[in-house]
């Protein structure tokens, strides 16, 4: 076999589909619902709580609600894709194992390596955020954690590292070593504990909404979209797709749920369920909650680090109640995804070590809770480490370029395998081939272009460590060097 032939070689369907259903040790225990509350627990956070108020000071103005729909509707393309592939395939590999059946072996790894970049950042990145409310929502008790304690020691700045003086950030490494321990106890815990913190933000969410929507002044929607300042990206439409570009971080998550496609009691039904019916939900949230957001605040006070705080102390003494509420749901809300991204990290390292391009040992499962309990723990301290050290830009970047490379990937795949496999059972079909997935595809690498090119490079750098292991071990190891794996 020709190197390019053993680069391109691809993993059998049907195969895939046999391991799926039947060489599982995964517990099945989540059902539709269960998987919408994983996707809505890795989706509602950061974006809510955090870039509603920034990205309507400096790029959108009350068109923030514009920004919000286009993202979705580029998400929903991906989301398409997905549920295509999760009702298809319904493996713990996600994307990974999407691209090895209709890619071939090298692409998919590319892909495993990347989701690293999306899972593992995004777990530290929304620590670091979830440590800065919990000091917050500590202190109106009296307990103040001293600022070596919560803070980065590093800085970037202007392409320059600097150290800040502190010691580590404690509150997130705690959170990511608790999500670690949850997630070793079993699927159903965690799920059952990811509901409880969903309903908590919903609820927030929901009494913010229908409470803030009294206070709004429509004279703050006067223009609903700014005039551009003559700089592209501030206002007017250019702001407006800037604005969706920035705000994508906001609906990272959703494709999380396909990695918990092997635990999943009826995945042909309820993976599609799941993906979409987040994705919908907190999209309309979303929009909802810009709409009011920007109807309470003038759009240029926005730009703080807690907007939906600020609406509230806007509001007065009405809605001076729900302040502590919110602090508590953006908690929670952090908390969730935390959980959610940590995870779907070790399921796919899980899925790359059964095909024998990680050790083995990455694809135990532990005897008592079913759970990939290596890959777990190994995922966690990983996560602690980077939430204790790292500054939240930098995690925050490398989570959105990893994410929108795997969803430019299963976009363009996806048109692959309806070319080389037409008569696959697909028990949920993409619909309007092949423009959904081209569209897709499209807005991702547009996105992509827009990210500072330091980002790139950091890109290319974790990729050429990938390929270093992939052809060092991965290559030589891989099951399908087995004609009977083939």
């Amino acid at each position: 076999m020709s190197l390019f032939q053993t680069l391109f070689r691809t993993k059998q369907i049907d195969h895939l589909q046999h391991e799926a259903k039947h060489e599982t040790g995964f517990v099945k225990a989540l059902g539709p619902w269960q998987l919408t509350f994983l996707g809505i627990g890795a989706i509602i956070g950061t974006g809510i709580f955090v870039l509603t108020g920034t990205t309507a000071a400096n790029h959108t103005g009350p068109a923030l609600v514009l920004s919000f729909t286009i993202s979705g509707i580029g998400c929903l393309f991906a989301g398409l894709c997905y549920a295509e592939y999760a009702a298809m395939i319904p493996t713990a590999g996600s994307a990974y194992t999407y691209a090895y059946a209709s890619l071939g072996e090298f692409l998919a790894w590319i892909i495993g390596w990347d989701l690293i970049l999306e899972y593992l950042f995004a777990s530290a990145t929304v620590a670091v955020g979830w440590s800065g409310y919990a000091v917050k929502f500590l202190h109106n008790f009296g307990v103040d954690i001293p600022p070596a304690l919560c803070s980065s020691p590093l800085v970037f700045n202007h392409g320059v590292w600097t150290q800040s003086g502190a010691l580590f950030n404690l509150p997130a490494v705690l959170v990511c070593l608790a999500a670690t321990v949850l997630l070793v106890i079993g699927i159903s815990e965690s799920a059952r504990f990811n509901n409880v913190i969903v309903i908590i933000k919903l609820a927030v969410i929901v009494l913010f909404i229908l409470c803030g929507s009294s206070y709004i002044d429509t004279h703050n929607w006067v223009p609903f979209i700014p005039e551009n300042t003559g700089r592209f990206g501030e206002y007017g439409w250019s702001g407006i797709l800037t604005g969706a570009g920035v705000i994508f971080f906001a609906y990272i998550g959703f494709d999380a749920v396909s990695t918990a496609a092997q635990e999943s009691k009826n995945p042909q039904r309820d993976m599609p369920f799941g993906i979409l019916g987040s994705l919908l939900l907190c999209t309309i949230l979303y929009i909802l909650v810009s709409l009011v957001l920007t109807g309470i605040v003038p759009f240029k006070e926005l730009a703080v680090p807690a907007p939906v705080a600020l609406a509230i102390d806007r509001a007065g003494e009405g809605l001076r109640w729900l302040g502590p509420l919110v602090q508590l749901g953006a908690i929670a809300g952090l908390s969730s995804v935390v959980l959610v991204m940590m995870m779907g990290q070790p399921r796919i390292f899980f899925s790359m070590a059964k095909d024998g391009l990680l050790p083995k040992r990455f694809a135990q499962l532990h005897p008592k809770f079913g759970t990939p309990h290596v890959t777990t723990i190994v995922t966690g301290l990983f996560a602690a480490l980077m939430a204790g050290v790292l500054p939240i830009g930098v995690l925050g970047e490398l989570v959105s370029i990893g994410t929108l490379l795997a969803f430019t990937i299963v976009c363009l795949s996806i048109l692959v395998l309806r070319k080389t496999r037409p008569n696959v059972d697909r028990p949920f079909r993409c619909p309007f081939l092949p423009w959904i997935p081209i569209a897709g595809a499209l807005v991702c690498l547009a996105q992509m272009i827009a990210l500072p090119f330091d980002t790139w490079i950091r890109l290319i750098v974790w990729l050429a460590i990938g390929l270093a292991i992939y052809f060092f071990y991965g290559i030589r190891h891989s099951r399908l060097n087995s004609p009977s794996k083939s």
